[in-house]
């Protein structure tokens, strides 16, 4: 069975419901998901070959919040672990985004709060989201789940964020990355696919960009287009 990294749906599933089922794959979904009915209903079909990290919209109501973080198939997140594949791939994930509130890794600077646990408690009992940080901040990224990856291996890295390839990416990724020793990188978050491979030397692992509701497979080829692709392909200068 071979692993399909698929880009953010925001509520669409049908392209990757035929994928899963065309190529006998294991999915990942690369945040922002935001599905319209719960995640297990949209991928009941497919249920038991998807994995998923949650993207920055995926907090950003309640049915948003709900739909993900509180569904039969929250157990199948690959934010903050690794899990091993039926081909045998390690594939470790992070979701969410850095906010400056917590953490700008890109300013230098200290972090406000390493875990959301200390969030939490710098939080008023009534700005509190299901005991944690206020719901916006269940998708932010911190510092301690960083130090806890970086102690993992895998083979695979997949994130919301974008590395340093990116244009509008962050190193600390890259590091991460390189910390775990991957081979590979899969993001979303940007809804365009870059051409990173003048950059794969010096990062030391491959990486690619996930169009919006494009997916790729293992070796990076294209699956189903990116909804923008066709505009925003591009290298990076």
């Amino acid at each position: 069975m071979t692993i399909l990294f698929c880009g953010d749906p925001h509520g669409r599933f049908d392209h990757i419901i035929q994928a899963a089922r065309e190529h006998d794959a294991s999915v990942v979904l690369l945040g922002d998901l935001q599905p319209i009915r719960p995640l297990s209903i949209e991928l009941a079909d497919i249920a038991q070959q998807v994995w998923f990290i949650h993207g920055n919209h995926d907090t950003d109501s309640e049915r948003d919040f709900v739909n993900v973080f509180e569904d039969d198939l929250a157990d199948r997140s690959l934010h903050g672990r690794v899990i091993t594949f039926p081909d045998g791939t390690r594939v470790a994930g992070l979701g969410g985004v850095f906010r400056a509130a917590v953490w700008d890794p890109s300013a230098r600077t200290e972090p406000s709060y390493r875990s959301r646990d200390d969030l939490t408690r710098a939080t008023a009992p009534s700005s509190r989201c299901r005991g944690g940080p206020p719901r916006t901040h269940w998708s932010t990224i911190f510092p301690g789940e960083i130090d806890r990856l970086s102690k993992l291996r895998a083979d695979v890295l997949v994130t919301h964020e974008a590395g340093a390839a990116h244009p509008l990416g962050v190193g600390v990724l890259d590091d991460l990355a390189r910390a775990m020793g991957v081979h590979t990188v899969f993001h979303g978050h940007h809804h365009d696919s870059i051409d990173y491979s003048d950059k794969w030397d010096i990062q030391g692992f491959r990486s690619f960009g996930v169009g919006l509701g494009g997916i790729l497979d293992l070796s990076g080829r294209d699956i189903v287009p990116g909804e923008l692709d066709h505009i925003r392909r591009f290298r990076r200068r």
